[in-house]
């Protein structure tokens, strides 16, 4: 992995959970982090912290995603403060919690807003940076949500987004291959962020569904999906591009 020192890698949601983690072991790694996220003081703390730790280092800048003039201006301060682009990880996100029935348009198209449209805003903005830096690698994520139909939990928008998260990986892959563009998507299992302890914490009999569909019987650590992050922007994945590789403790095998 020492191919990621002196790389320039952006996280779009990096303030917590799998942002946090992949953006702590990319700096690990070597990189220079810049979180991007829409929660000020939670990610100038993330990056002060994973600063502190080294040997690479991170930074902060506001950044909503669904707002297309603020993605430009801030792939065009990123790219001339630091030379240019090598990585891009797509993971901010939301999700919503609602039977279909009750799903109102405004959740509905606020859900497909950050999770879809804006991967697409980000990839494309700094994608074209990242083309124009001599090339270098982009990772969504995705989600098993948006492979397979879950339960128990209904979050359809949160699932329609995720599938499309990953249909627009693999068209990126293909148009872009010939710019040195890889695109590949990571689709986590059930991960143990705030999220889902939050949800845990309401519903113990949720949790104990959601185990008993895991074949590893265990919830995944942000810093497993981390790992895959890292790996995926290194040059040991230098011949995969187009792929959603999940990371799922066994849940999709089944």
């Amino acid at each position: 992995m020492a191919d990621l020192i002196g790389k320039v890698a952006v996280v779009t949601g990096g303030a917590r959970g799998i942002g946090a983690a992949s953006a702590e072991i990319l700096a690990q790694r070597g990189a220079t982090v810049v979180i991007a996220d829409t929660r000020e003081q939670l990610g100038r703390q993330t990056a002060e912290r994973i600063t502190a730790s080294g040997p690479g280092s991170a930074e902060f800048r506001t950044l909503d995603v669904t707002v297309e003039g603020e993605v430009t201006a801030v792939a065009e301060e990123t790219a001339a403060a630091h030379g240019g682009i090598d990585f891009l990880m797509n993971n901010a996100g939301i999700v919503e919690s609602s039977p279909t029935f009750e799903l109102d348009e405004q959740t509905w198209s606020g859900t497909i807003a950050v999770n879809l449209t804006g991967t697409f805003l980000c990839a494309r903005e700094f994608g074209r940076r990242i083309a124009g830096s001599g090339g270098g690698a982009i990772v969504n994520v995705s989600s098993i949500a948006g492979l397979k139909a879950v339960r128990p939990e209904l979050h359809v928008a949160y699932d329609a987004s995720k599938a499309g998260v990953a249909q627009l990986t693999r068209s990126l892959a293909a148009e872009w291959a010939s710019l040195g563009v890889r695109v590949n998507a990571v689709a986590p299992g059930y991960t143990r962020t705030e999220i889902l302890d939050e949800v845990g914490r309401d519903d113990p009999a949720i949790v104990e569904d959601w185990l008993g569909q895991i074949p590893m019987r265990r919830f995944i650590e942000p810093s497993e999906i981390a790992r895959v992050v890292a790996f995926l922007f290194s040059d040991d994945a230098s011949a995969i591009t187009g792929h959603v590789l999940g990371a799922d403790a066994g849940y999709m095998a089944v």
